[in-house]
């Protein structure tokens, strides 16, 4: 019974700060519908959540948006479990889309099976390879991973533009960068008549379940979780840090790219310039925040997140709010939950210093004071 009674209060914890931020953070951005709109923030918000949720029109192009956020929230968890912050799932989601496109486009005459198959393994693999080289920087050389994951993002950016406008442009379009259409075998299609969701859905399901019972039922993700939690705990059991922060980073690049590679054969269809135009990357680190790194966490933020990309275009559509409030409520989120980390941080720094300054107190024979 007492077992039962502390998970329901650590549970009631774990939801309690991200509901109260996403609150404060909605009740802020009605102070910002109020100074840039005619239009009441109830009435705002009520068009928001109708295209959101109002109806299974709406609710399945809540279910699409969130699928590739759900991918890049599980990349920064992965990474954020072993201690490592990941800001380079947006280049990770890249050039996951990249190496999906240039497998889909290049095998065209493959079946239907193994085309879809080489496809999501390339998307998998080419973000991995993208996550391998902050880790390795990390390992070998001391690099920061936020600079160096950041960077990355830029580069990754530079590659597509080079590869749309080169070397995989479409040659029946020359006058736009883009690459040739993803060829059907290597689709994925939606998952039932009339609906825009795709079978993408059910490999983001597969993912999350993966990264739970990977880092909760498996030894190597036992000591990754381990290394994240105390790195000199894990380096004194005999676990080997750097490649736990190897293959945090090789599992997080490839959900990142795994998103990316779906984002591309199951919803735009080609690779272009405006692919990304949707910081699916920094999104997915809201995600994660609000849902605390957890498997089912990830799942509801996603979808909330999912709903709040929906309905910003129906409430900019049937009000005069800008569909912007939307981002300034993520990035109001991502400003408290991190401000809570900070204050965590600082709290701790400030018991330790003050620990450091009691002087010792002397002792006699019979272990009394002096």
């Amino acid at each position: 019974m007492e077992k039962i009674r502390v998970k329901a209060i650590n549970g009631v914890k774990t939801v309690y700060f991200p509901v109260v931020a996403i609150l404060v953070s909605l009740l802020i951005g009605s102070v910002v519908i109020l100074a840039t709109s005619q239009t009441s923030p109830l009435v705002a918000y009520e068009s928001l959540f109708k295209g959101a949720f109002g109806n299974l029109r709406a609710f399945d192009d809540t279910l699409l948006k969130a699928i590739p956020f759900i991918f890049t929230a599980l990349s920064f968890a992965m990474a954020k479990r072993c201690g490592i912050i990941n800001l380079g799932a947006e280049g990770q989601f890249a050039i996951g889309a990249l190496m999906a496109t240039i497998v889909g486009v290049g095998m065209p005459d493959l079946p239907l099976v193994p085309h879809l198959l080489l496809t999501l393994v390339a998307g998998f693999i080419g973000g991995a390879i993208y996550g391998l080289i902050p880790a390795l920087l990390k390992v070998q050389f001391g690099a920061s991973e936020l600079i160096t994951t950041i960077m990355l993002n830029y580069i990754a950016k530079e590659i597509i533009s080079f590869m749309v406008n080169g070397p995989i442009m479409d040659s029946a379009s020359s006058l736009y960068p883009q690459s040739a259409p993803i060829p059907g075998s290597a689709r994925l299609p939606a998952m039932f008549a009339g609906m825009r969701v795709h079978w993408g859905a059910i490999v983001a399901l597969l993912a999350v379940v993966f990264y739970y019972v990977y880092l909760w039922k498996t030894k190597s993700g036992y000591e990754l979780r381990v290394v994240g939690l105390n790195p000199n705990a894990g380096h004194y059991a005999g676990m080997n840090i750097k490649r736990s922060i190897i293959r945090s980073m090789l599992l997080a690049g490839g959900f990142a790219g795994l998103g990316g590679c779906i984002e591309i054969i199951a919803v735009q269809g080609r690779l272009m310039m405006t692919s990304f135009t949707v910081t699916y990357g920094f999104t997915g680190i809201a995600v994660a925040l609000v849902g605390g790194n957890n498997p089912i966490g990830i799942l509801i933020s996603g979808v909330l997140f999912g709903g709040l990309q929906a309905g910003a275009l129906r409430m900019q559509m049937m009000t005069d709010a800008s569909s912007s409030v939307v981002q300034v409520i993520q990035a109001l989120v991502i400003l408290f939950i991190a401000g809570r980390l900070m204050f965590r941080l600082r709290t701790g720094r400030h018991l330790r210093q003050r620990t450091l300054a009691v002087p010792p107190v002397a002792m006699d024979e019979r272990g009394e004071k002096r």
